[in-house]
């Protein structure tokens, strides 16, 4: 499931993405656009920042701008920078401790499968798409 990190984070890239290009956007507009509360934004900027899909400039006009141009961004790319990593069970989880019972777990194809439809999914969907 996708938290509201995720999603919101996605309607702030999708919110950015409606602005001026190149001009900072302060997260007190960006709150009031979204009705997200400002205290909530800092922590999901700070992770779009984190994973430099954005960049945020301080001072009088300072706020936060996309990194790249809007085309260049996918919905996966986003919301795993929220979110961490997609996948649907620990198992799967990139240095996750070997299970004892993958070769005989029986679930082990299908949740293999589940998570490659949804990675290729959200990943083949760009911020644009969204936009129209």
């Amino acid at each position: 499931m996708i938290s509201t990190k995720g999603r919101y984070a996605l309607r702030v890239m999708l919110d950015l993405a409606q602005q001026e290009e190149g001009s900072p956007v302060s997260l007190r507009s960006i709150a009031q656009r979204q009705g997200i509360s400002k205290k909530y934004l800092e922590i999901i900027v700070k992770a779009l920042v984190t994973h430099r899909l954005i960049s945020g400039e301080s001072g009088k006009g300072g706020g936060y701008k996309l990194s790249r141009n809007k085309e260049d961004y996918t919905v996966g790319e986003i919301i795993e920078a929220a979110e961490g990593p997609l996948v649907p069970v620990a198992c799967l989880m990139e240095n996750a401790q070997a299970c004892p019972r993958a070769k005989e777990c029986m679930t082990l194809p299908f949740w293999i499968e589940y998570g490659k439809l949804t990675h290729d999914f959200l990943f083949s969907k760009k911020l644009t798409d969204l936009l129209s």
